[in-house]
């Protein structure tokens, strides 16, 4: 199972994960990276260096961050355009315009 970047990346954007992927599976979109779900080989290289502990093997997602898995394989089917309006989506459905997996304070 692939590796996927979650909540905590969103607006923090920490660039350890990308320099350590040795397939370059790891790709910027305006507001978080994403891992290419084909081309991720789960090495754990990410998880161990991410600083936000924002990436984690799939099938260990918290329930609250299941939605990650689209906007991650977002990637696939039009780059950042797709991951920024695939999380957009999730954010405005949820509430959370942070990301954080909480609903934003009214």
């Amino acid at each position: 199972m692939p590796y996927v970047i979650g909540a905590t990346c969103v607006d923090v954007k920490d660039r350890s994960c990308v320099e350590v992927c040795p397939v370059d599976c790891i790709f910027e979109a305006a507001r978080m990276y994403v891992v290419d779900p084909v081309l991720c080989i789960d090495c754990s290289a990410c998880l161990l260096e991410c600083p936000v502990d924002a990436i984690l093997p799939e099938e260990e997602l918290p329930e609250d961050w299941r939605p990650y898995v689209a906007i991650n394989a977002a990637w696939r089917d039009g780059g950042a355009d797709a991951v920024d309006a695939a999380l957009a989506a999730f954010l405005a459905r949820s509430g959370d315009q942070n990301g954080s997996g909480t609903p934003a304070s009214p």
